[in-house]
């Protein structure tokens, strides 16, 4: 199993949605785009959108465009005071609806009604019935900002099944360098408490790193060493972390040389790091639980303190670490290391893969395309996103002498409140809205969150004092910098038909995976081969190739639609 870190709940706050999504995009019908296609604007009288007829894609002519937002919560403020900045620069104001009640109801109402709002984030089932119109064109002749901004992703967000592009994703576009002060991915994780007593320890190596446990548990015999988890479609624990030791990101099942994949878990990677749990396990490392556990009972002992160390991608076990900080107990929360097998080069952290189809669009009902693309393609400027990520200068954020941003203790106060947020802020709605990731040409983070020295000042002493032990900032700086993702990353997202050779032989082998591997791991040192051999064995048995080939067809076929020509 692969799984990618989630994103946070507070980007889809529902207060700053609805900006969002209406800086990202008004709509227009089919005789809209064929106008504009013409060099022309949409004809009002051609659409039965609910722009103001004022609009016309004139640039800051008054103009008001219907939204929906496929996500419940609060609006911001009549007088929110970016909401109003918006509409002095550009004119656009905007009548925003959030969801209420279930999702896919109210879109069978709209589909079956054809009542559809100038702009609408975007859904499979709105996707399906046609209810974007295509922007591509409107792009190219109108934005080109939001053309830059795609530029190296351009055939990757156009839809697989016709190649337009129907809706313009928010997320896995960056600039510059990735600062990610809160790593969410996989790693070797310590507790805090133990790194401090330790001496901060800095393993590398597996060795390293589990001689670290054995010494600790030695000295507190009540901890739990290692822990795991191989239950329900959280299997990735216990997996995934032969291909990081190895030198590879998270392609899932396969590991991919040279644009060649192949599964792992039948090759020496795998069995070099599972004979060493079988190692640890005869140490009574292991947890003994770990291989009959719930996720729920994983995450409970996450939460009580009593768990040195563990393989997992951090959002998987965050839920523990929030229960330990409420209990006064952050010491016992975690940092990450990338340990990597000799040789091997570090790709733990990863740059997220653009979201196709998962954004803001332009409905078939919206009547001034023109003038909604143009909107979008301010605010995808610097000027705008610094506005829309940190605030207003001298208000939210302030800037030193050599350029650099940060927040006075009172800026970081009011950032946290969510009263203060729906009244300065469109966090929500940004959710929705094409955005700068990483950071802007001056150097500055895209957003306070991400910006090193404001992250590390905004947190407890406690942290401040192990980071500066480590020398560093984030615990994102414990990774190295992620690299360039390649073109057909990440290969776990290649699609298996259900029913088809491929889906079937990657069923088996992980039914094969979460029988066998807790069976070598929790075996004698003496039997730990023959085990090994027994699994291998089975896993030869099964129609690998189908599922291979089709990962590869797969790969080839991004390499080929999905590289800027």
């Amino acid at each position: 199993m692969h799984k990618t870190a989630k994103r946070s709940a507070r980007a889809l706050a529902a207060g700053t949605f609805a900006l969002a999504l209406a800086l990202t995009g008004c709509s227009s019908n089919n005789n809209a785009s064929s106008n504009t296609a013409n060099g022309g604007n949409a004809s009002p009288a051609a659409n039965a959108g609910n722009a103001t007829p004022a609009a016309n894609g004139e640039d800051n002519a008054p103009a008001t465009f219907s939204v929906f937002l496929a996500s419940p919560g609060q609006t911001p403020t009549e007088d929110n005071k970016i909401l109003k900045l918006i509409k002095e620069k550009t004119g656009v104001s905007f009548n925003t609806e959030l969801l209420v009640g279930d999702l896919q109801q109210k879109l069978g109402v709209m589909i079956a009604g054809g009542d559809y709002p100038d702009i609408m984030s975007g859904d499979d089932k709105l996707l399906n019935a046609k209810a974007y119109i295509p922007l591509e064109d409107l792009i190219e002749k109108y934005a080109p900002n939001l053309k830059k901004h795609y530029a190296d992703v351009w055939n990757q967000i156009k839809d697989e099944t016709d190649g337009h592009i129907y809706v313009l994703p928010s997320y896995g576009v960056y600039q510059g360098k990735i600062t990610e002060p809160t790593y969410q991915g996989p790693g070797f994780w310590l507790q805090k408490s133990v790194l401090e007593e330790m001496g901060y320890p800095t393993p590398k190596t597996l060795d390293e790193y589990f001689d670290i446990i054995a010494k600790y548990k030695e000295k507190h015999p009540d901890m739990i060493g290692f822990e795991s988890l191989n239950f329900d479609w959280r299997v990735f624990p216990l997996q995934n972390a032969p291909e990081h030791l190895a030198g590879h990101p998270n392609d899932g099942g396969v590991i991919v040389d040279n644009n060649k994949a192949q599964i792992f878990a039948d090759k020496d990677i795998s069995k070099t790091y599972y004979k060493k749990l079988n190692e640890i396990n005869a140490q009574g490392l292991m947890d003994k639980e770990a291989f009959v556990q719930n996720y729920d009972q994983y995450l409970a002992k996450i939460a009580s303190g009593k768990v040195i160390g563990m393989f997992d991608q951090h959002w998987n076990f965050q839920d523990g670490e929030t229960s330990l900080i409420s209990q006064g107990k952050r010491e016992n929360t975690y940092i990450g290391f990338p340990l990597l097998y000799p040789g091997a080069e570090e790709w733990y952290r990863d740059r997220g893969a653009v979201g196709t189809n998962r954004g803001l669009g332009i409905s078939i009902n919206a009547k001034d395309p023109v003038r909604i693309i143009k909107f979008l393609d301010q605010m995808i400027t610097e000027d705008w996103q610094k506005t829309l990520q940190w605030g207003i200068k001298g208000e939210d954020y302030e800037v030193k002498e050599d350029g650099t941003f940060y927040r006075t203790p009172e800026e970081r106060t009011n950032a946290d409140q969510t009263s203060w947020q729906l009244a300065n802020k469109i966090t929500t709605m940004f959710g929705y809205m094409p955005k700068i990731q990483g950071t802007y040409s001056d150097g500055n983070a895209a957003d306070a969150g991400t910006q090193p020295q404001e992250f590390f000042d905004s947190l407890k002493p406690s942290d401040q004092k192990i980071l500066k032990a480590y020398n560093k900032k984030t615990w994102s700086e414990f990774f190295k910098e992620p690299k360039e993702n390649n073109i057909y990353f990440p290969a776990y997202s290649i699609v298996l038909k259900d029913g088809s050779p491929a889906k079937l032989a990657q069923s088996k082998l992980n039914d094969l995976q979460i029988k066998y591997l807790p069976k070598a791991i929790m075996a004698s040192p003496a039997e730990f081969d023959g085990v090994w051999q027994d699994y291998v064995d089975h896993i030869h048995k099964l129609d690998i190739k189908a599922y291979e080939d089709r990962i590869n067809e797969g790969i080839q076929q991004r390499i080929k639609n999905w590289s800027v020509k």
